[in-house]
C-alpha cells in the first residue's frame, strides 16, 4: 500500500467515462456564468459535487436571508459539472453505521462513534427534504435497505454491533433501529439466495434492513447548483485549478488555465483529488481509489419488473457489492445499478488505489459486476436477459480516503495556510456525510471570521456557537496537524470485526452517564486549538 501512496496525485483527468447518470448531461454541465474568468472574489470554491455545492449553498445563506444583497463566489470546476464522485456513483443513500460502529468505537470511544451514526442518519434526512422542499427533480426514493449477508463472522458481528448502537444511543434513537432477517425471510422476501464466487458457495446467514434511500445524485448536485446561480454564484466549468499561492496580503491566487483568480479563501471540494493542489500537506494522507459500477437491464422474471421496493447491499468475507433498483416513473425505470466488486479484483483491489484513472474501467472487476445479478438473485430469480444486453452502461470514479477513515473538515493549523479550508476525504461514503459537513465547515468559517474580526463583544457569542457545533458536529472529523501526520495504509471503518466491545460493558457506561453526553470541549477550539483549528491566525 505504500508504494500506491506514493503515487502523485493528478488532477482529474479528460475525457472520463460516461457515468449513468450524466447521459445525456444537464445544460448547465459547461456553464462559465461569465465568459471571462474574474480577477478576484471573496471566496473561490474548487470542486463542483456534492460537497462544493452544499458548501455554496449555505455560504449564500446571507443572500437567501436578504443580510447580504450579493456574495462574491467563484466555483471552480476542472470539467463539466459535477463530474467527479457525485455524479458518478451508485446513488445510494445509505448509512450503514453498525457495520463500521464497532471499529469507531475503538478509534474514537462510544460517546462520538453513536455522534457518528447519529449525523449520518441526520445527513440522510437533510439530503431527502432539501430535494423535496426545493422540488429538485432527482427520482428520490426514501426507502427500506437490505444487507444481505454471506459470512457467518459478519452475522454475528452485526447483531453485536447494533446491540452495542442500541445501549450507546438514547433509548428508541433512530439510527439505531434495525431489523435482522432469517435466510428464509431473505429468500422469500427480498429474492436473494446463496451467493457463488470463484467456484465456491458461499452461504446465505441472513439480512439486516434498516432506512435508506436512493436518488440520482448528479441530478441532485444539478438543481443545488442551479439555485446557487440564481443567487450569484458564478460557476466556471472546465477551469481547472492549478495551484495555489498564498499572498503578502493575507490573499490567495488560484491558477487557472483561463488565467489566475485573487480570492481572500479559498475551500478545496477536491476529495481524492485534494494532494494535487497540496501535496505538501495531503500526498499519502488522502488517497484516491478507483470505484466502478455497472447499470444492468433488468431480467425477465425480477419481480416488479426491477424496481424493487428496496435498495441492497451483498457483504461476504473481505468485500461487499451494493445494488439500488430505479424506482418506478425514472428514466430506465427498473434497471439495476449494481458497483463495489474491489475485493474480487487481484491482491483485493490494490492497484485500484492511488490511481486518478476515471478513463478506464477494470476489465476483471467490470467481468465480475457483469455476473453479479444472476448471482445473486439466482439464474431462475433472474431470468433472460433484456433482448439489448444485460449490461446498458459501466463506468469509474474517484474517492478519497484517509489514514484514520475520517474525512478532514476546517482549516489547516498553519499561519501559512490562513485562508484555506477543506471538505474532503469521504471514503466512498460522500452521501451520507457532505452535506452535514458543509454545514459545518461554512459555520466553521462564520465563527473564525467573527472571532478574529468581530466587536471585542462577540466572544461570548462565538464560544457558544462552538459549542452548539461541537454538540452535533465530530471532533474526529477536524482537519489537525497531528491527522495529517499519518500515511494511509489501508482503509479503515470497514468491519472486519476483530473488536470486542460487550454490550455489557457499554450498558455499565450508560449507566454511568458516558454514552449520550456529548460534550466534546468546545472550548479548546475556541481558546487555544481554535486560532488554528478554525482556520484564524495563531497569536504569535
Amino acid at each position: 500500500m505504500d508504494e500506491q501512496a506514493r503515487i502523485p496525485v493528478s488532477l482529474p483527468r479528460e475525457n472520463p467515462t460516461v457515468s449513468y447518470w450524466q447521459d445525456p448531461p444537464d445544460g448547465i454541465a459547461n456553464l462559465r456564468v461569465t465568459a471571462e474568468l474574474p480577477e478576484s472574489a471573496e471566496t473561490v470554491i474548487i470542486g463542483s459535487g456534492i460537497s462544493g455545492a452544499a458548501i455554496a449553498w449555505n455560504l449564500l445563506e446571507d443572500v437567501r436571508s436578504c443580510k447580504k444583497e450579493s456574495m462574491n463566489v467563484v466555483m471552480l470546476e476542472a470539467r463539466g459539472a459535477c463530474s467527479g464522485a457525485t455524479g458518478r456513483n451508485g446513488g445510494h443513500t445509505k448509512a450503514a453505521s453498525y457495520r463500521s460502529f464497532l471499529d469507531m468505537a475503538e478509534s474514537v470511544g462510544l460517546q462520538e462513534a453513536a455522534q457518528i451514526a447519529s449525523l449520518e442518519l441526520d445527513n440522510i434526512q437533510a439530503v431527502h427534504k432539501f430535494a423535496q422542499d426545493h422540488n429538485i427533480d432527482c427520482d428520490l426514493n426514501p426507502c427500506e435497505t437490505i444487507d444481505i449477508i454471506y459470512d457467518e463472522a459478519q452475522w454475528n458481528k452485526a447483531h453485536e454491533a447494533v446491540a452495542a448502537m442500541r445501549a450507546a444511543l438514547p433509548e428508541g434513537h433512530p439510527a439505531a433501529k434495525y431489523t435482522f432477517h432469517s435466510a428464509e425471510e431473505v429468500r422469500s422476501k427480498f429474492h436473494c439466495h446463496s451467493n457463488s464466487s470463484n467456484g465456491r458457495e458461499e452461504k446465505l446467514y441472513g439480512g439486516v434492513s434498516y432506512f435508506a434511500g436512493s436518488l440520482s445524485s448528479y441530478k441532485l448536485v444539478i438543481g443545488i447548483l442551479k439555485l446557487c446561480t440564481e443567487l450569484g454564484l458564478n460557476l466556471q466549468t472546465n477551469t481547472p485549478a492549478t495551484s495555489l499561492t498564498k499572498n503578502s496580503d493575507g490573499t490567495w491566487t488560484v491558477a487557472t488555465p483561463r488565467g489566475n483568480i485573487k480570492a481572500s479563501r479559498v475551500i478545496l471540494a477536491t476529495n481524492g483529488y485534494t494532494a494535487a493542489l497540496l501535496p505538501e500537506k495531503f500526498q499519502g494522507v488522502i488517497v484516491p481509489l478507483r470505484g466502478q459500477v455497472t447499470a444492468h437491464r433488468p431480467g425477465s422474471n425480477l419481480p416488479l419488473k426491477g424496481c424493487l421496493p428496496t435498495t441492497y447491499s451483498f457483504i461476504y468475507e473481505n468485500g461487499y457489492e451494493y445494488m439500488i433498483p430505479r424506482p418506478a416513473g425514472s428514466l430506465h425505470a427498473g434497471d439495476i445499478i449494481i458497483g463495489g466488486g474491489l475485493a474480487r479484483a487481484p491482491d483485493e483491489g490494490l492497484h485500484e488505489y492511488g490511481t486518478t484513472d476515471d478513463t478506464t474501467i477494470n476489465e476483471t472487476i467490470s467481468a465480475y459486476l457483469r455476473d453479479t445479478t444472476p448471482r445473486y438473485f439466482s439464474l431462475e430469480g433472474w431470468g433472460d436477459d433484456h433482448p439489448d444486453g444485460r449490461i446498458r452502461k459501466e463506468w469509474t470514479g474517484i474517492m478519497g480516503y484517509s489514514p484514520d477513515g475520517f474525512p478532514f473538515v476546517g482549516g489547516i493549523q498553519e499561519e501559512a495556510y490562513h485562508g484555506l479550508w477543506v471538505s474532503v476525504s469521504f471514503q466512498g461514503h460522500g452521501m451520507v456525510l457532505c452535506w452535514m459537513c458543509a454545514r459545518a465547515l461554512v459555520e466553521m468559517i462564520r465563527i473564525s471570521h467573527d472571532f478574529t474580526q468581530g466587536p471585542n463583544d462577540g466572544v461570548a457569542g462565538t464560544l457558544d456557537r462552538a459549542e452548539k457545533l461541537s454538540e452535533w458536529f465530530p471532533d474526529a472529523f477536524w482537519v489537525s496537524s497531528d491527522r495529517l501526520r499519518k500515511r494511509f495504509k489501508g482503509r479503515l471503518h470497514y468491519p472486519s470485526f476483530k473488536l470486542r466491545v460487550q454490550p455489557e460493558l457499554i450498558s455499565v457506561r450508560k449507566r454511568h452517564g458516558m454514552s449520550c453526553n456529548w460534550s466534546l470541549a468546545p472550548w479548546r477550539l475556541v481558546t487555544g486549538r481554535t486560532k488554528s483549528a478554525w482556520g484564524c491566525k495563531p497569536e504569535s
